[in-house]
């Protein structure tokens, strides 16, 4: 009778042991899982609960060729937007229908795991289906984006170029970009026509630049001066002959009428007046410039003084046509089509003078005698 109550206690003795050791093994189990995603997936949330962690470190385990995988190695990149304030499982389930990701249970699993899910950050994204899964969750968690665009405006001379670099979110320095603009590199053309002190001013064609933020300096000025060289026809090359000018001589009288200019539509006959004068000998009297050989203006935060005063048009530079007759040395902005379109193909006219109208409309009266203005 009293083997009975021993074999019970031996019973829950054993029971205990077992139950102990099954404890062990399977904190040694989940201990090493936990470690194992965290290897593997990096650092779990703060925010997770234990049961959480040991939870979804299996899960993601379980999940590892899906969560390491790409969900079409051979797709196209594709811009992918999030709204402000849209829910995180829309996000996920976008994702999934335009097979940027594989599972999106897999990719929810991990968002929670690692405490991305209430950080993804609006705004415009390209996405490529060659990412996995890790990829694209880290790539939605900073919408800034890797390529910029970069705009020159008609009429910039490369100082006003290199003033807009900082803002750009392109990585070069004003200062990088003058040092690097101040000589054209042997690789760009017309090096029979263009004199060996020229730099880039004239040959930054106005247009929408892509860049990526971590761009390098030579290739930045390289792809300007390759969009320069495209767009420059031959046709355009042609007029310039016609009309008796090399390369850089258009360009130096098309940075004057892009100056001049306010209306694109006057360019032909701007550039028709510039030519009568040069035929006769007389003196092109432009106020760009002037304004050019001065220079900075720290008075009105301006490369472009104005108005002018009479003693600026008696400024000691080569660059002023009020007192050299000619082309100036080289250009003194960087021009658009247009104004080399114009000078490849002027207006047929009379005019030797021009002023602007004062009208509040941008445009110019023209005559043939300085009287008549």
């Amino acid at each position: 009778m009293k083997s009975r109550p021993s074999l019970l206690v031996s019973c829950l003795v054993v029971i205990l042991l077992l139950t102990c050791l099954i404890t062990i093994l399977a904190g040694v189990v989940f201990l090493g899982a936990q470690q194992r995603a965290e290897r593997m997936f990096g650092m779990p949330s703060a925010s997770l609960s234990t049961f959480q962690r040991i939870y979804l470190s299996i899960q993601l385990l379980m999940q590892e060729e899906i969560l390491t995988q790409p969900a079409n190695p051979s797709g196209n990149p594709q811009e992918f937007t999030v709204q402000l304030g849209e829910a995180t499982g829309s996000v996920i389930e976008r994702l999934e229908s335009e097979e940027l990701i594989p599972s999106s249970d897999a990719f929810r699993s991990y968002l929670v795991y690692r405490g991305l899910d209430t950080t993804l950050q609006a705004g415009r994204y390209m996405l490529d289906p060659g990412m996995n899964i890790i990829d694209i969750a880290m790539a939605l968690q900073d919408a800034t984006p890797a390529e910029v665009d970069f705009t020159v405006l008609p009429g910039w001379r490369i100082e006003e170029v290199a003033q807009a670099l900082p803002t750009s979110g392109i990585d070069i320095s004003p200062e990088a970009f003058l040092l690097g603009a101040n000589e054209l590199p042997p690789s760009f053309g017309y090096t029979d026509t263009i004199p060996a002190s020229a730099n880039l001013e004239g040959f930054i064609l106005p247009d929408t630049y892509r860049f990526r933020r971590d761009v390098p300096l030579d290739a930045f000025i390289n792809t300007i001066l390759a969009n320069f060289q495209a767009k420059l026809s031959q046709d355009l090359i042609e007029g310039f002959n016609r009309q008796g000018l090399d390369v850089y001589q258009a360009v130096t009288l098309a940075s004057i009428i892009q100056r001049e200019a306010m209306v694109k539509e006057e360019m032909p006959m701007i550039a028709s007046v510039f030519y009568n004068r040069l035929l006769a000998g007389m003196k092109l009297d432009s106020d760009p410039t002037v304004q050019y050989a001065i220079g900075y203006n720290r008075e009105q935060n301006s490369w472009w003084t104005n108005p002018l005063s009479s003693s600026d048009l008696t400024v000691d530079s080569p660059y002023n046509t009020y007192l050299h007759t000619g082309l100036p040395p080289g250009p003194i902005a960087n021009p658009g089509l247009e104004a080399l379109h114009a000078v490849a193909f002027p207006a047929q006219t009379p005019y030797y003078y021009f002023r602007a109208a004062c009208d509040g409309s941008g445009r110019h009266q023209f005559s043939t005698t300085f009287q008549n203005m």
